[in-house]
């Protein structure tokens, strides 16, 4: 169930690049959330929310090139250490890719942030809604749906204790 704030400024792709583009960064979402992005429930669910920046500013000034910050956020569990660095990599290339030719090929114009949503406090449906809930959803199946939200969870709970032992 990944949920995408993509601040793309006005004039950076053409309407019809910008649309591929956006159908490009749903599937690397959800492949990267470990979905299939043929799936049309995970489909239902993945949204992205557009913003249109008419300017950036870079040190105080306009900025000579597009600049890019999308905003990821997902259920506590769903990226790992090697998702997350994986998802960064892909949604900055694609962003990169789509780029008309003539601009400068430079990643440090992309600024992905990541954020996992605490379990028990993603909302949807006037209701709390847990990665067991939505995995179900996803899958159709609620046991399937429970034990993915609990080794999710695990894998989750392990990284954040082993960064905070160091």
């Amino acid at each position: 169930m990944p949920m995408l704030d993509a601040y793309i400024p006005k004039r950076a792709f053409t309407p019809e690049v910008e649309k591929k583009l956006i159908s490009k960064l749903t599937d690397l979402l959800l492949e990267w959330e470990g979905a299939d992005p043929q799936n049309e429930a995970a489909r239902a669910i993945a949204w992205v929310f557009l913003h249109r920046p008419e300017t950036v500013y870079v040190a105080g000034n306009p900025a000579d090139e597009p600049r890019y910050k999308l905003v990821v956020s997902v259920p506590e569990g769903q990226l790992d250490n090697k998702r997350r660095k994986g998802m960064v990599a892909a949604l900055t290339k694609a962003i990169l890719d789509a780029e008309p030719e003539g601009r400068e090929h430079d990643p440090y114009r992309v600024w992905v942030f990541a954020t996992q949503i605490p379990e028990g406090t993603w909302g949807g449906g006037g209701r709390i809604v847990k990665l067991a809930d939505i995995a179900t959803l996803v899958t159709g199946d609620r046991k399937l749906g429970k034990e993915h939200a609990k080794n999710r969870l695990a894998t989750s709970k392990a990284e954040r204790d082993a960064v905070l032992a160091d």
